[in-house]
């Protein structure tokens, strides 16, 4: 599989982006542990425009994660059209066009999923953005805006027109939003249509290295991108990229190996943003991580992960998380 001159080999695994998710520590450890390619969190196209500091700090990347895509959102051509020109500044691999973000305060304005009830308009930026930078432009969509507009095998196509080097479909509508389960047979269509020639990449519901697996096997999409199932776990590219190549598990990682990769990823992220961000950053993960699911009595430490404020509370935390599991396994 290719984008632009990008070779991702066979069956390669991408990490989605995510808002407060995708920061640069925890892009580094998805990215050593088998991520073929890594997101930002996706960057509003006005405030790129407006030079709002705390957008403009997203554009960072570094070269140990490439390649690397940077996602911008937006709900008007030349705010777009700007704002990539922008990003393209940062030199990223790829540059994404969000029209799948279903949340309120993106899509009720018009802009991410909301583009789906104004496809005029979603080609006419997607056309412009192609025509304005030389870097790779790709889009990420959903099936429709609800589920008497599935529109993506049509939509498809007219994307593909626009010049774009890659598709990456969520097998979910707007209005489902994150529930229910995503439909991946859309997704197949789109793939087996004879007349897209372009990347399809599938998204939604891939939380283990089987479904995975079974994505690439039964829906025959060139690759596949990993969102929710990452949180606090960057090692599942690891446990992915295994089976595929393997046909094997990976249990190569214990508790201990996990908590100092979560413990790594809070000091990048401190060294990288700071110390109060970096936090943030990295909480979410921490309340996410499988690593501490199933602890008993563990309700009270969660909080106090939550509501550290410097690295040596959070790490002190973390450190006594460990020895009582370590105890556990004694």
């Amino acid at each position: 599989m290719k984008i632009g001159n990008i070779e991702f080999g066979s069956a390669p695994l991408f990490l989605a982006p995510m808002e407060d998710v995708t920061d640069i520590g925890f892009r580094q450890l998805c990215k050593r542990f088998g991520a073929s390619m890594v997101y930002t969190e996706f960057v509003s196209a006005e405030a790129l425009v407006r030079s709002v500091n705390a957008t403009l700090r997203k554009l960072d990347i570094s070269d140990e994660e490439r390649p690397v895509g940077i996602q911008i959102y937006g709900r008007d051509v030349d705010s777009m059209v700007e704002a990539a020109k922008i990003v393209e500044q940062a030199r990223p691999d790829v540059i994404d066009l969000n029209f799948g973000c279903p949340v309120k305060k993106v899509a009720g304005k018009g802009a991410g999923a909301g583009m789906l009830q104004n496809i005029p308009l979603m080609l006419d930026i997607t056309r412009s953005v192609v025509k304005a930078v030389s870097t790779p432009v790709t889009v990420k969509t959903r099936l429709g805006w609800s589920g008497d507009s599935l529109v993506i095998t049509t939509l498809a196509e007219q994307l593909q027109d626009c010049g774009i080097q890659a598709l990456t479909i969520h097998g979910r509508t707007r209005a489902q939003m994150y529930t229910g389960e995503a439909d991946w047979t859309l997704i197949g269509e789109v793939k087996n249509n004879p007349r897209i020639h372009i990347p399809i990449i599938g998204n939604g519901d891939i939380c283990t290295p089987q479904q995975a697996r079974d994505a690439f096997a039964r829906y025959g999409v060139d690759a596949v991108m990993v969102g929710r199932a990452t949180f606090g776990r960057p090692w599942i590219f690891r446990e992915m990229r295994t089976l595929l190549d393997s046909g094997v598990e990976d249990t190569s990682l214990g508790i201990g190996d996990k908590i100092d990769l979560l413990l790594e990823q809070l000091r990048i992220n401190v060294e990288r943003i700071d110390e109060y961000r970096g936090i943030l950053h990295t909480r979410r993960h921490l309340a996410a991580s499988p690593v501490f699911k199933g602890i008993p009595d563990f309700r009270q430490t969660r909080i106090a992960m939550l509501r550290a404020s410097t690295v040596d509370e959070l790490t002190a935390i973390m450190e006594d998380v460990r020895r009582r599991l370590l105890q556990e396994t004694v």
